[in-house]
Order: structure tokens, then C-alpha cells, then sequence
């Protein structure tokens, strides 16, 4: 199964915050064995939402989608997946559990009473809405859970919240998943190289080695190595070493001046 990730969110396409999820999610998969295949970035617009959790629920993939699970007017997340899929939007009966506790422990700390028919305790119970069928995604940080429908999963836009959460997806869900996609990466850095003169060479290593893909990291200004590409070949572990190899061998072979190797 792939891994994709949906990040929702006016704020990051504005400039107004940067996306933490994409760099913590690779991690996060990567300590795991595991490889992110495909990410979309969006605005808060139902018209732009709603098909691509169509495309995610019909896709296959593992997905985790980020941000506009809130009650505000700008989070339309919980309506679009709930639009995606045909179905109604309920409470949820262990949301509303979690919520109302949230709410009385908000009430202790502030030392006022728990007035569960006050009208911003009703709306919060909004946040507990989820398509009909949903499962909860436990939120440690507040309890105010996230949700999933089959392998598609939805947390908040906060990344203190989100990746603890997606942590507990990957160690539960997808446990029997892990090491599955394990990588790796050798390089080497070729000097003053021109890409078209090494396409012959990474054509005939991706035929040679078909489970290892080759890339190519051109640099024009690199403060230390000026002009240059980085060349390499990376996917499991068995063959790796000969395909890479196989590589370098070639790059003597044309005559490349080679710099320093890299394993990752």
C-alpha cells in the first residue's frame, strides 16, 4: 500500500505558517520502514477538498489527511469527507464521550461549573461529527479525537496534536506494515557533470537493476563543489551495493571526475 498525506489549510498556502507535517511524517515513516508516496497541499474550499477525498477514498492508499477538523466557519474538513463519501454526519457517541470530558476537566481547571447546555459547549460537541461508520483516532495532547473511515485518517492542523496521533496509527493499524518499504541510498558526487551525458548510463543501470531507481541532483552554485550532480541509486537493500557499483564503474568509464560517496 502507498502512503499519502493531505495537508488542509488557507494558512499554509498563504505563507502565513509553514507546513510541519510533510518533514515529521517522512520521519516518522521512515523509523518505521516505511516511505511517504504522494502529498497534496489545499486551501480551505469544499470545492477542492471534497474530490480529493473522493480520489483518497476511492484510491487505496493509506492516507493521513492534516488540518480543518475543528467547529469554525473555515474548517470544512468533517463535511467534505462526510460529502465525499454519500453519508450523513453524526456524532459520534465516543467523541462526545471524550469531549464532554475535555470539558469539565476545562471547567475544573478554571474553577467554574460544567454547564453542558451552555451554547459554546453545544457547538463544541461539532467537533465530535464524523461521517456515519467512522472509527475515533485518539488525541492525546486534549482528547478531542480525529477520525478515520477505512485507511483514510483525519487529525488536526496542529502538529503537536497530529503526530502523536499518526505515530499511534503506524504503531497500531499498520504495525504488521513496518520495514516493508525500508531504503537506501547511495551517491556520489560527479564534478562539472551535464545531466544528458548520464541519462545513457542511468537508463542502462534502471534496466540492469529493476528494483533500484536511479536519481540525479544537479547543483549549479554548491558553495564546495560548484557545478555538479549528485548520482545515485536508492530502493531495498538486496542489490543495492551491485547496482551502485555498476554506477560508479560507469562514471570511470566516461571519465567523470568523481567526488566524495554518500550512504543514506
Amino acid at each position: 500500500m502507498n502512503i499519502g498525506l493531505i495537508v488542509i489549510g488557507d494558512e499554509i498556502l498563504s505563507g502565513k505558517r509553514q507546513d510541519k507535517h510533510m518533514a515529521r511524517v517522512i520521519e516518522l515513516l521512515s523509523a518505521r520502514g516505511l516511505a511517504l508516496a504522494w502529498a497534496r497541499y489545499l486551501g480551505d474550499r469544499r470545492e477542492h477538498i471534497t474530490p480529493a477525498l473522493r480520489d483518497a477514498f476511492a484510491g487505496g492508499d493509506i492516507v493521513f489527511s492534516c488540518g480543518g477538523i475543528g467547529a469554525t466557519p473555515d474548517d470544512h474538513t468533517r463535511q467534505c469527507a462526510a460529502a465525499a463519501l454519500g453519508l450523513p454526519l453524526v456524532l459520534h457517541p465516543q467523541a462526545e464521550a471524550l469531549i464532554r470530558e475535555r470539558m469539565r476537566e476545562v471547567a475544573a481547571e478554571q474553577g467554574t461549573p460544567y454547564e453542558p447546555d451552555r451554547p459554546d459547549n453545544v457547538h463544541r460537541l461539532n467537533m465530535g461529527m464524523f461521517p456515519q461508520g467512522a472509527a475515533i483516532v485518539p488525541n492525546p495532547f486534549n482528547r478531542i479525537p480525529g477520525f478515520s473511515v477505512g485507511d483514510v485518517h483525519f487529525v488536526p492542523g496542529f502538529p503537536v496534536m497530529a503526530h502523536p496521533m499518526i505515530e499511534w496509527l503506524l504503531d497500531t493499524r499498520y504495525a504488521a506494515l513496518h520495514g516493508r518499504h525500508a531504503q537506501r541510498e547511495r551517491s556520489v558526487i560527479v564534478m562539472g557533470a551535464m545531466e544528458a551525458a548520464l541519462t545513457p548510463l542511468m537508463e542502462d543501470i534502471e534496466a540492469r537493476f529493476p528494483a533500484v531507481k536511479v536519481f540525479s541532483l544537479p547543483s549549479v552554485d554548491h558553495p564546495q563543489y560548484g557545478r555538479h550532480i549528485e548520482l545515485g541509486v536508492k530502493g531495498a537493500p538486496v542489490g543495492l551495493d551491485a547496482a551502485f557499483e555498476r554506477l560508479r564503474a560507469g562514471l570511470i568509464d566516461l571519465g567523470a571526475k568523481l567526488g566524495p560517496e554518500m550512504v543514506r
